[in-house]
């Protein structure tokens, strides 16, 4: 129904309930940042935090279940056709300039809410103000990544800011897509039940 945020998903005519508070799908990120865990760890992660009882998922529904949930945590739209071949942020490296950007947007400190669904939070994050520091430093990064020439003044901050402006991941030169992909295949080896 219109405007309603979901708190399950259909996967294969069955609803399944979800986690939906914003702070769980950021573990999910932080889970795909860590060089420790396997692909098959990564995919387990995702699959667990999303769905609260994995368990009740027939193996054979994985496939659908996994669309299922790259799909909420994109916010309920599809988006076959926006790969990239960059990473503009790394939610661990980047949390001190997100969420300011996104507290100013929600008007309060949305780090101290007792609960906050992801496409509220989503909402919040799309609509950063262009003029932040986030919003810079992401401009920085797009255009570098793009080969575009920089400005005289952002070559400058960029000189001052190195750290700031620079991307590490361990996923790297993958999009978010591709990576949950490689671990949802990675989850779904060994055959089904």
């Amino acid at each position: 129904m219109l405007g309603q945020l979901p708190k399950s998903l259909e996967v294969n005519g069955v609803d399944y309930e979800i986690r939906t508070d914003f702070r769980n799908i950021l573990t999910i990120f932080e889970a795909f940042e860590d060089p420790d865990l396997t692909d098959e760890d990564k995919a387990f992660v995702l699959m667990a935090r999303v769905f609260t009882d994995l368990a009740k998922i027939p193996k054979k529904d994985y496939t659908a279940a996994y669309e299922a949930a790259v799909k909420f945590i994109e916010g309920g739209s599809a988006t076959k056709g926006r790969k990239t071949n960059y990473k503009l942020f790394n939610w661990i490296k980047d949390e001190q300039l997100i969420f300011p950007a996104v507290n100013k947007v929600a008007g309060c400190e949305v780090r101290l809410a007792e609960y906050m669904h992801w496409w509220t939070f989503l909402g919040y994050f799309g609509n950063v103000d262009k003029d932040d520091l986030w919003s810079f430093v992401l401009s920085i990064r797009q255009k570098r990544a793009k080969g575009k020439k920089l400005e005289k003044w952002e070559r400058e901050f960029l000189n001052a800011n190195r750290d700031l402006c620079s991307i590490e991941s361990t996923i790297s030169a993958k999009s978010a897509e591709d990576a949950l992909e490689e671990m949802f295949n990675a989850l779904t080896e060994g055959g089904e039940e």
